[in-house]
């Protein structure tokens, strides 16, 4: 990469009316950086929105709706293979629901320049974790410890939405080959670039719970979450 890299961020939606504003307008504030929306048929008119803020943002902001096979892996799945026909250096995730800061970002895309997948991380010196109840931080730093043993993934935030790739790192990902859902399948990518080489890299963020809408973690998740790590070392074996 030559110059200051360009970057398009991912984001997942489903009943995030009241978030995604917010969220566009901080990343709006970097000037490299544009946006795709990928929208799960929002019963709350998310889409519809995120229509609205294209138009506000021409050429900035784009939108890809969802109407089949639903959930939070399926649409990364097409939102990624739809980015990689962009002409940026990098790729980006986040969570829709300002856990993750648009702030921050740069801190990810700087360190692009030494490693082909970066993580904004909670549990390196330096993370944070804002308004979390102590059952919901005992719950992830015991899934970080889980799939890092089962895994013997290196970095120590495995869970993390918010990531940046390079957009070769990402090109060489299967990523019509994945079979994980909901949170899982931020692992599954992990898993997969590690086990391709890929660089991978942490930079500290502060994590902040949402303060509008519901959480998408629900019982079906931790069972799937806790399932997969165990289905992606037997699938090597």
């Amino acid at each position: 990469m030559t110059g200051a890299p360009t970057a398009l961020v991912v984001v997942p939606t489903y009943n995030e009316r009241d978030n995604l504003p917010l969220l566009v307008a901080g990343l709006m504030q970097h000037p490299n950086v544009r946006v795709l929306v990928v929208d799960d048929d929002s019963p709350d008119g998310t889409g519809s929105l995120a229509h609205e803020l294209a138009e506000r943002h021409p050429g900035r902001v784009r939108v890809m709706h969802r109407r089949q096979n639903r959930g939070l892996g399926r649409s990364y799945v097409d939102g990624l293979k739809l980015a990689l026909d962009e002409p940026v250096d990098l790729i980006c995730q986040m969570d829709a629901d300002l856990s993750h800061d648009p702030a921050q970002l740069p801190r990810l895309i700087a360190a692009a320049a030494h490693a082909d997948v970066i993580i904004g991380s909670r549990y390196v010196a330096g993370g944070k974790i804002v308004n979390w109840p102590l059952r919901r931080r005992m719950l992830s730093r015991f899934a970080n410890i889980y799939v890092r043993t089962v895994t013997r993934l290196s970095a120590r935030d495995c869970t993390s939405g918010y990531r940046c790739w390079r957009r070769d790192a990402l090109a060489s990902m299967p990523l019509d080959r994945f079979i994980s859902d909901g949170y899982s399948f931020l692992v599954e990518m992990l898993y997969v670039a590690a086990r391709r080489g890929s660089r991978i890299a942490e930079v500290p963020i502060t994590f902040v719970e949402r303060r509008l809408g519901e959480s998408k973690l629900s019982r079906s998740v931790l069972i799937e979450s806790a399932i997969a790590p165990w289905r992606l070392i037997g699938r090597d074996s």
